[in-house]
């Protein structure tokens, strides 16, 4: 999928990005501070961004493509509107997550860290939500959804469309 960055659509979010890299540029650590600030504005660290950073900080594209891919908070591409997470924790596995996260990739069409074309939904499997006594779980957003079967997917995701 191919998400284009609309500089247009960003002009505000890209003006006040253009003022984090200015405050932080002679810090140290700047690219860290700058790439968090991206990741909240955009809600994702497209290449035209990345970019961006390299000419302002004068940071090498392969540095700053090397350390959002290396850290799990930073995305390449937009999340969607509801961010889905099956947690794929010891309690939630054992209990058949594989299974209600395979259901939500079929149901979306799309696979773990994708978005749908629609920029709709985005999916995670995530680690333990710290809900095991409800295994399995899926979350939308800040709801949660336990003990579930594959079955109960369909009927969860058509809240959200």
């Amino acid at each position: 999928m191919n998400f284009e960055f609309d500089w247009d659509a960003n002009k505000e979010k890209v003006k006040k990005f253009k003022i984090c890299i200015k405050e932080n540029e002679e810090k140290k650590g700047a690219l860290m501070n700058v790439l968090h600030k991206a990741q909240d504005l955009f809600g994702y660290i497209p290449i035209e961004v990345q970019k961006l950073i390299s000419k302002e900080l004068k940071i090498p594209l392969s540095e700053i493509y090397g350390v959002v891919t290396f850290y799990s908070q930073f995305s390449l591409i937009p999340k969607g509107k509801y961010e889905i997470g099956v947690c794929l924790g010891t309690a939630c596995y054992v209990k058949g997550s594989q299974d209600i996260l395979n259901k939500v990739e079929e149901i979306l069409g799309i696979g773990v860290g994708e978005t749908t074309a629609d920029r709709k939904f985005s999916i995670d499997a995530t680690r333990c939500l710290g809900a095991c006594g409800l295994a399995p779980v899926l979350v939308v957003n800040e709801d949660v959804y336990g003990k579930l079967s594959p079955n109960d997917v369909e009927g969860i995701l058509n809240k959200y469309k």
